[in-house]
């Protein structure tokens, strides 16, 4: 498996009728999450949430890349 950079978001059964809809929804999602949590709160909801889906993914080279992807375009800014 390697890892998907390009979006990929969508949701079985869903027809959406513009390309960046998936994307939206999730953002959306993702900012309803973190909704009324303190910072401490936010910081260790985002822990979790890495921790789990990273078990989800599974792949250690996947996880391996896109932690390199993430740490590189943190260095560059």
């Amino acid at each position: 498996m390697s890892l998907i950079t390009e979006p990929n978001f969508h949701e079985p059964g869903k027809r959406y009728f513009r390309d960046f809809s998936p994307g939206d929804d999730f953002y959306q999602l993702l900012i309803d999450t973190h909704r009324d949590l303190s910072e401490a709160q936010s910081a260790m909801l985002n822990a979790k949430l890495i921790l789990i889906l990273s078990n989800h993914i599974g792949d250690i080279s996947v996880l391996r890349d896109a932690m390199q992807i993430a740490r590189d375009s943190t260095e560059a800014n």
